[in-house]
């Protein structure tokens, strides 16, 4: 089972980002930090194979902050035991002694939010952080003896050229993280960046994405990272366990305001209302508000659009006769390949994977 902690703060809301998230504003963290650690303890009931604290950002928590929470979470969890501690960070959240805190408190990677190292790119993505101090932040978790660091990029941002992108690329290279997430840019409701494309004030383009993730795929993978999932790069020893156990359908608790939990063939979710929850979870210890059962129909199609973007591919037994003649067309026009039982999206088929999966299902 996979543990999620959902820390909703940031300092600025970025106009791409349609997690739930706020600035503190009137909120007390340290309320939210009380009800999490209550939520933890009341509804963590299984020892959790992997943590992942994501956001909003969880860098941005104080060091006493932070460290509530984790003698929360040391009270009720094992954390000799655990394969993965991750936590998201943003370069401009931390300094030395904050990332040596990170790494005294149990956390073994962490994933910084860096998007890009272009100025006027960060400036379109409301980043806070320049190029130097996201450079600067990886060196910064090395000294702390962080044992894997991942950075987060993105493409297709408006503005952002190929030159742009590459130059990106490359720099990440240089500073030697062990992993590198590589995101096409999704515009999703409830954005500012949803609301330009909806005025058309931007567009999207299947041609210049795919360009984009080509470059990605080709750079990473001659610098000797393992193109082991769409969007994911890892050096030999450095996937994410967490992510992987998401991929594979494997059983999660998410905690905190807005996470999800899939358990036992069930589905809940909390309110994704950070006061709300606090109050919640004080009167009677979570802050559940919908649920809904999963059927095996569910889990199937589930199975089939995480797993195709993963290099192990899925089974051919999760399709139907139908889907499964689709699979040897894709084949055929060298998008997918079948080996043995498995069906495994190569070349141009990895940045269709979405349709690909559209079509089977």
């Amino acid at each position: 089972m996979l543990l999620y902690l959902h820390i909703p703060f940031c300092h600025r809301v970025c106009p791409y980002c349609s997690f739930y998230k706020h600035t503190p504003g009137s909120t007390s963290i340290g309320s939210f930090v009380d009800a999490l650690a209550v939520e933890t303890k009341q509804r963590l009931t299984t020892a959790p194979r992997t943590i992942y604290l994501g956001g909003g950002t969880p860098s941005m928590l104080s060091p006493s902050h932070l460290t509530r929470l984790f003698d929360a979470l040391h009270e009720t969890v094992n954390f000799s035991k655990l394969d993965e501690v991750t936590m998201e960070a943003n370069p401009a959240t931390f300094d030395a002694a904050k990332a040596r805190l990170f790494r005294e408190l149990g956390v073994t990677r962490v994933s910084l939010g860096i998007q890009s190292f272009t100025p006027h790119v960060l400036e379109i993505l409301g980043r806070e952080h320049s190029v130097e101090q996201a450079s600067e932040s990886v060196g910064i978790l090395r000294e702390a003896g962080i044992p894997s660091i991942n950075i987060d990029l993105m493409f297709s941002i408006p503005g952002q050229s190929k030159d742009d992108w590459k130059n990106t690329l490359e720099h990440a290279i240089s500073l030697k993280p062990d992993h590198i997430s590589a995101y096409n840019l999704t515009y999703e409701e409830d954005t500012a960046f949803f609301e330009s494309l909806r005025r058309g004030e931007m567009r999207e383009n299947e041609d210049h994405d795919a360009e984009f993730f080509h470059l990605a795929d080709e750079l990473l993978s001659a610098a000797g990272f393992d193109h082991y999932e769409t969007s994911n790069y890892a050096k030999p020893g450095h996937h994410s366990t967490h992510n992987q156990g998401y991929w594979k359908g494997e059983d999660y608790l998410g905690l905190g305001p807005s996470a999800v939990s899939t358990l036992d063939g069930t589905r809940w979710k909390n309110v994704a209302d950070t006061a709300r929850y606090v109050s919640q979870v004080q009167a009677i210890g979570n802050a559940l508000t919908e649920s809904e059962t999963l059927d095996a129909e569910a889990r199937r199609l589930e199975r089939i659009a995480l797993g195709l973007r993963t290099k192990e591919g899925i089974s051919l037994d999760l399709l139907s006769q139908e889907a499964r003649e689709q699979a040897a067309h894709f084949a055929s026009e060298g998008l997918a390949h079948i080996e043995g039982n498995q069906l495994i999206l190569i070349h141009h088929g990895r940045a269709l994977v979405d349709p690909i999966a559209a079509e089977l299902v």
